[in-house]
């Protein structure tokens, strides 16, 4: 069990038998030593957002949610399919569950699923992900301290901006929270 001054941002719980993310949460100082905690809630089944407040004495039960190492195979028609690794099963999925997924990650490339009753309902998202730059018009040489970018293509079809010294075939680190050049890969 978690005391409610535990919740932090991207924490799983559970409430009512329902699974949560917490997105946002700010602990309150009431008078006469009381507290409370404010937080947003995302429901990870049906992916409503919700405000709950906690007394600083609530116990919050943790999500029983399962990780799995799924492999994304494909995306179109506002389906993706990805595999179990464990068990070779292809599973359907659709798209709107987590649209990042044909952006960030390759054919082929592997993530990691979060189950909730044996059925995904989201991904763990690493902080990065390292892309191929497959387009960048014009490196310009000398220009590696410049502030100024361009937009380049990465091999999933997603355009960033990215350094003037950027050029294709350069392996680049994204990040997956805002879609931005972070550094080159090493």
């Amino acid at each position: 069990m978690y005391g409610v001054t535990d919740l932090r941002k991207d924490t799983l719980i559970d409430i009512d038998g329902v699974p949560y993310k917490v997105l946002e949460y700010a602990q309150k100082q009431m008078g006469r030593g009381g507290s409370i905690v404010n937080t947003k809630l995302k429901n990870l089944i049906t992916g409503q957002v919700i405000d709950k407040t906690f007394k600083n004495v609530e116990k919050v039960k943790p999500a029983a949610i399962d990780r799995q190492a799924v492999q994304f195979l494909y995306s179109g028609a506002g389906k993706m399919s990805v595999m179990d690794q464990a068990s070779y099963e292809t599973i359907e999925l659709d798209l709107s569950l987590d649209t990042n997924i044909p952006k960030y990650i390759i054919e082929g490339g592997i993530i990691e699923a979060l189950t909730y009753d044996d059925k995904i309902i989201g991904f763990a998202w690493p902080k990065s992900v390292a892309l191929k730059v497959v387009s960048a018009p014009g490196a310009d040489k000398g220009n590696s301290s410049s502030a100024s970018t361009k937009e380049v293509t990465l091999e999933t079809g997603l355009n960033i901006q990215a350094p003037q010294f950027i050029k294709q075939g350069d392996i680049i680190k994204v990040d997956t929270r805002s879609a931005t050049y972070i550094e080159r890969a090493k």
